[in-house]
């Protein structure tokens, strides 16, 4: 039996899933994974909350980093994975997707059930006064005070940031809130920040009530995402992950699909249909 088959009989047995994705879904999209196939980093660290709330340096160097990264995420599009997922949910197999991921192409792609764990980055706020602010609008004043700041080509990264270390961050000017001058910041939980306990709450309560748990493209390295396998296992829960290489909760999985994950998905989607 393919993995596409194998797929396809674990939704078709539980037909109210909780599905969990990460950045393997969006890879096809053009942007790029954390991780690797072992599960190890491929970029320098991620922006850490704490750096960036005390450093102005860190402001200079993300926003500045931004100019490039960002961009990536503003204009990527749906892949076969997110068109698949959303077809899921249109057929009733899906009662909640939970994302990892930040660039909103789910919602895109025609998801309606959408949890985005760790924020979204086409927001951003002021952490003082909580204005909101729209990302386009952000970018292109960042653009606008920055007239001088030649945007060199840098590899990309997943949260609309960029590998690049370069002296001239330290001339970089940050955008500030209009309101106040206060601090601002993507709408994303950065690491060392906690998700907010809603969204983790919400996504539990559907988890309770959901026939099983589906992950796809995460590494679940993170406890965030973890979490939910912990937790449906405790209950009980079937868990199925469809990723490249290891996870963090192999040893609690009832099905492991290492295998392309749009080409696996599309394929499975194809078969419930046959037999709908």
């Amino acid at each position: 039996m393919s993995e596409a088959q194998q797929l396809a009989e674990f939704i078709r047995s539980h037909p109210n899933l909780v599905v969990l994705t990460g950045a393997g879904v969006s890879t096809d999209s053009g942007i790029p994974a954390y991780r690797d196939a072992k599960g190890n980093w491929q970029h320098s660290a991620p922006t850490q909350h704490k750096e960036y709330m005390e450093s102005h340096y860190a402001r200079q160097r993300y926003w500045a980093r931004s100019l490039i990264g960002w961009p990536a995420i503003r204009d990527a599009e749906p892949s076969a994975a997110h068109t698949a997922l959303s077809e899921l949910e249109t057929m009733g197999f899906i009662r909640l997707l939970i994302t990892q991921n930040v660039d909103r192409l789910h919602q895109k792609s025609g998801s309606q059930a959408v949890i985005d764990l760790h924020g979204r980055s086409d927001g951003v706020s002021c952490m003082s006064c909580a204005q909101n602010y729209d990302r386009k609008d952000i970018h292109k004043h960042t653009e606008a005070i920055n007239p001088h700041f030649e945007i060199p080509e840098a590899p990309l990264r997943p949260d609309g940031d960029a590998d690049l270390e370069t002296h001239l961050f330290e001339d970089f000017s940050v955008p500030e809130c209009q309101a106040c001058g206060g601090i601002l910041k993507p709408d994303v939980v950065y690491f060392g920040d906690n998700v907010p306990k809603e969204r983790v709450f919400s996504a539990l309560d559907a988890l309770e009530d959901a026939d099983g748990l589906l992950s796809v493209g995460s590494s679940l390295m993170v406890y965030s995402g973890y979490r939910f396998c912990k937790r449906a296992h405790e209950w009980g829960k079937p868990i199925c992950s469809l990723t490249i290489g290891v996870t963090r909760a192999d040893p609690l999985l009832d099905l492991k699909l290492d295998a392309p994950i749009a080409e696996t998905l599309t394929e499975a989607v194809e078969i419930l249909k046959r037999e709908s």
